[in-house]
């Protein structure tokens, strides 16, 4: 599961869920994706989860310039054995790719703390925003999730996604109209960064 999902933004009660799941079958690994969350604002192993998975390519690394990921266990005894396997079938990343990360985590505070204030106050924009149909953001208090998000997330995050009115040529209108926002795939870098996601990310989904 998602801590946060893409691209609706929902929040995941990560704590009820892994005890629900843990009470029908404690042998159940439980595997959160983090990376729209990033470690400095939400805590999976803390709530339950057996392994948390991260891009590095976003938020850690947090430069645009790396491609990796990034598993962190609970359990000693499973990380030995994707360890062994990662070791066995050279599935590791270079020195290099090593070193960028280590570069990108050691101002992950500084940005995130940017990129959720960012986020805050763009939300709130197109709250009011008479060509947005609805925006979707656990800081926002009318959003079903903010309760939820204040009790397992440290800050609201730097993502956010939004319903243009009308049809998608309106949404393509307004992503080329940007000037200071990028539009790309990707996340978590220095950059502002939007996307349609149903052109892109989600293309092969049925509406």
């Amino acid at each position: 599961m998602e801590a946060l999902t893409n691209p609706n933004i929902r929040v995941i009660d990560l704590a009820g869920l892994c005890q629900r799941v843990k009470k029908i079958n404690p042998n159940i690994i439980i595997v959160v994706d983090n990376t729209f969350s990033s470690p400095y604002i939400s805590s999976p192993l803390l709530l339950g989860a057996d392994v948390v998975l991260h891009s590095l390519s976003k938020y850690i690394a947090g430069h645009t310039d790396l491609l990796m990921g990034a598993l962190v266990f609970k359990d000693e005894e499973l990380y030995k054995q994707v360890y062994f396997a990662a070791y066995s079938l050279g599935a590791n990343p270079s020195p290099f790719d090593c070193y960028l990360s280590l570069r990108g985590i050691k101002t992950l505070e500084c940005r995130m703390l940017q990129a959720t204030s960012n986020a805050y106050h763009i939300a709130h924009f197109l709250e009011k925003h008479e060509a947005v149909e609805s925006v979707f953001y656990p800081g926002l208090k009318s959003n079903k999730f903010h309760e939820l998000a204040k009790q397992q997330m440290r800050g609201f995050g730097g993502m956010l996604s939004f319903k243009v009115k009308g049809n998608s040529k309106n949404a393509a209108k307004c992503v080329n109209s940007l000037k200071l926002i990028i539009p790309t795939v990707s996340l978590g870098g220095v950059h502002s960064t939007l996307c349609i996601s149903g052109r892109t990310t989600h293309k092969m989904f049925s509406p």
